[in-house]
């Protein structure tokens, strides 16, 4: 299975970026998928997840109302579309996929992508 997440960059604050992840390897669709990012110095924090059936989306507190995921199963890809963009949003941004219902946290997803730096200048 690997993960391949793309979509990051530099941008200014209030600006947007949208984030893709696309798998490949086995059936996408019975997984739910997650954002996670990594800032320097700092441990990896959860950011968004989406059940398989797209019907249970969940957010970090300090996204929610900014970010939003989204998923095609057809196409095996996740999306997370980031608006009204901080300077604290800077980070590696990775994607990640688990079975299980746990979905906040990052010990339980098995798969994850070599994460897409995304940096928001002041």
């Amino acid at each position: 299975v690997q993960l391949q997440a793309s979509g990051g960059g530099s941008v200014q604050a209030g600006g947007s970026l949208r984030l893709s992840c696309t798998a490949s390897g086995r059936t996408f669709g019975r997984y739910a998928m997650g954002w996670f990012r990594q800032a320097p110095g700092k441990e990896r924090e959860f950011v968004a997840a989406i059940t398989w059936s797209h019907e249970y989306t969940y957010y970090a507190d300090s996204v929610k109302g900014r970010f939003t995921i989204s998923r095609d199963n057809a196409k095996n890809a996740v999306y997370l579309q980031m608006d009204s963009l901080k300077p604290e949003d800077t980070a590696v941004y990775y994607c990640a996929s688990t079975p299980r219902v746990q979905v906040r946290a990052a010990g339980t997803y098995d798969y994850w992508g070599q994460g897409t730096p995304v940096t928001v200048s002041s």
